[in-house]
């Protein structure tokens, strides 16, 4: 999770003394490939699989022994997929304003989504549901423009020739039996050109990389077998060192990520997959608040959802995904396609900045009616408009003196009535692309 992506070392190679025309060809290709992550925003992420037959952890239950691994097994016989309807889930998807998704393949129990050519578990074979469950939701999200991506873990705890549990080493070392092992990366190596071959993903989202090396994954040749299908498809930062971006879980960063792209994925409650015993269901609110606060540090929001075994979406998420959904779309200008925005300290809030920089959006939590302050800011404000509603608000400039180059303080007045709800985006038009003015206050 904290290892630094490709890109990082490629432009720190690039800012280093030794400067080649590969280099720079090599940074300007992942650049290119990661325009449209970089403007996405946010993404939703699908965890479905047998766990949530029982409505228990996904394979960490029996990792963890909370549950015995043929009893976790069990859950194969459960899972129907009777009410599925990719096109339904696509449409859902679309609605939320989301331009990516990425959806389990396969988690760390080793169960295929698809029907996969290794002999091992899979839903076409293995359980009542019968039908490949991943194509069809691929084909939908394609339909309406939205990128795909395969969620894979490269642990597989219920495959013979896999070392074992992190809690149970009663397997083999890789040292003592390095056929074994090899006959194990050959079957995952197999099972990414399958999934690679059939879907095309646009993203890459590897999970499991934590219980060995790169050298041991062979990541490099992962990477290049991916690439070689597919040139275009970005990774995340989970393949050892050797992936694009990064993907902190659960957890926002505090301070802005010195990363080139980054992406919180999180969940709305608090659980991947589902389980009826949790409800602490984060509120609309909450989930626009931290999705603010991610694109305002530059980067994107990867929310999940955790569908019932026979492919109903609970209601508890729906309605999270309809008003989240509801607020993108009145405030589409501040969000999609901007970049990361001022500096804490200037606003206190999330802001964002129009690809061009001459457009600030200031993100107003609550029912603000005192004046907000704008600090250090060194432009003309030409208008403030509050999006959705488009109307437009007073400001007023305090303590500019005249032979001061620092600039003065923006008020602005946000009349009773004008907020709009969970929370109202200003628009700032400014004269020339944004200039801060970030000194002590001196002669500076």
């Amino acid at each position: 999770m904290k290892k630094i992506s490709l890109i990082f070392l490629i432009l720190a190679s690039i800012n280093s003394n030794i400067i080649n025309a590969q280099q720079l060809t090599n940074a300007a290709s992942i650049q290119s490939k990661m325009n449209w992550y970089e403007d996405a925003k946010l993404g939703i992420f699908i965890h479905w699989g047998i766990y949530s037959v029982k409505g228990i952890d996904e394979s960490w239950s029996f990792h963890n022994k909370k549950i015995s691994w043929p009893a976790y097994m069990a859950q194969l016989k459960g899972f129907t997929a009777s009410k599925y309807n990719p096109e339904q889930w696509a449409d859902v998807i679309q609605a939320t304003g989301a331009l990516y998704a990425v959806v389990t393949t396969k988690h760390h129990d080793g169960v295929a989504l698809w029907h996969t050519r290794e002999h091992h578990y899979n839903v076409v074979d293995s359980t009542p549901a019968k039908r490949d469950l991943i194509s069809p939701l691929f084909n939908a999200l394609r339909k309406r423009n939205i990128k795909v991506g395969a969620y894979y873990s490269l642990i597989d705890w219920s495959h013979p020739d896999y070392p074992g549990f992190l809690k149970d080493s009663s397997r083999y070392q890789i040292k003592n039996d390095s056929a074994r092992w090899k006959r194990f990366t050959q079957f995952n190596n197999n099972q990414i050109a399958e999934v690679s071959q059939l879907l095309h993903p646009d993203l890459w989202w590897f999970d499991g990389d934590w219980e060995h090396s790169a050298a041991e994954w062979n990541a490099p040749l992962i990477r290049n077998n991916i690439s070689k299908n597919n040139p275009s498809t970005i990774i995340n930062g989970r393949l050892q060192g050797y992936g694009d971006y990064e993907t902190p879980e659960q957890n926002i960063p505090v301070s802005r990520p010195k990363y080139p792209w980054w992406e919180l994925c999180m969940t709305i409650n608090n659980n991947w997959g589902f389980q009826p015993q949790d409800t602490a269901w984060k509120t609309p609110y909450e989930i626009i608040t931290i999705f603010t606060d991610v694109i305002s540090n530059g980067g994107n929001l990867l929310l999940d959802i955790g569908p019932k075994e026979d492919g109903t979406i609970p209601p508890q998420q729906l309605y999270v995904l309809k008003e989240l959904g509801n607020w993108n779309k009145a405030n589409a200008a501040a969000i999609f396609g901007t970049k990361a925005g001022i500096p804490p300290g200037h606003f206190y809030g999330a802001t964002t900045l129009s690809k061009d920089s001459t457009k600030l959006y200031l993100f107003v939590a609550g029912n603000t009616n005192a004046p907000l302050l704008v600090k250090g800011l060194d432009n003309k404000i030409n208008q403030i408009k509050i999006l959705g509603s488009g109307k437009i608000l007073q400001h007023k400039v305090v303590g500019k003196i005249s032979w001061s180059p620092v600039p003065g303080l923006v008020y602005i007045d946000v009349p009773q009535g004008s907020n709009t709800k969970y929370m109202t985006v200003l628009e700032l038009s400014l004269d020339k692309p944004v200039k801060l003015y970030r000194g002590k206050g001196g002669f500076d």
